[in-house]
């Protein structure tokens, strides 16, 4: 069993962003020698969401707004009467859930033909690590 642990570090332009990382995945993979397993991708930030969808900027734009109507990023909360401006981020990730776990077959992501993964930065302009952990044969 072969296993490979490595950490993307990414720095947002933005404080809501979404950033394209499959290469960055499948370079991870390469570089474990795994043929057949399983890549796990976790943001780990409470704050950021990694998802599997289509490479497509409208469909981004709608995740946002329909994020923004359940859940207004302005809105009085309580998490935010501690000092933090970021309640909304923390319910967002929730809602996008927080990691995926994907299948390695002959070297490489088995990616359906129009996915592609994605970090959702839900609180950003700071650095931030995504884990991507190899696991297989």
């Amino acid at each position: 069993m072969k296993t490979k642990t490595a950490y993307l570090a990414l720095t947002t332009a933005k404080k809501v962003d979404i950033v394209r990382i499959t290469d960055k995945v499948e370079q991870v993979i390469k570089e474990s020698g795994v043929k057949e397993g399983l890549v796990l991708v976790n943001p780990v930030h409470i704050t950021a969401a990694v998802i599997v969808n289509d490479n497509e900027p409208g469909l981004h734009s709608d995740y946002l707004k329909v994020l923004e109507r359940l859940v207004p990023y302005s809105a009085d909360y309580r998490h935010n009467d501690t000092g933090e401006d970021n309640a909304a981020s923390h319910i967002w990730r929730q809602l996008m859930g927080h990691q995926v776990t994907m299948a390695i077959t002959d070297g490489k992501l088995d990616l359906g033909p129009w996915e592609q993964i994605f970090y959702f930065e839900f609180d950003g302009q700071r650095s931030k690590r995504i884990l991507v952990k190899v696991i297989g044969e």
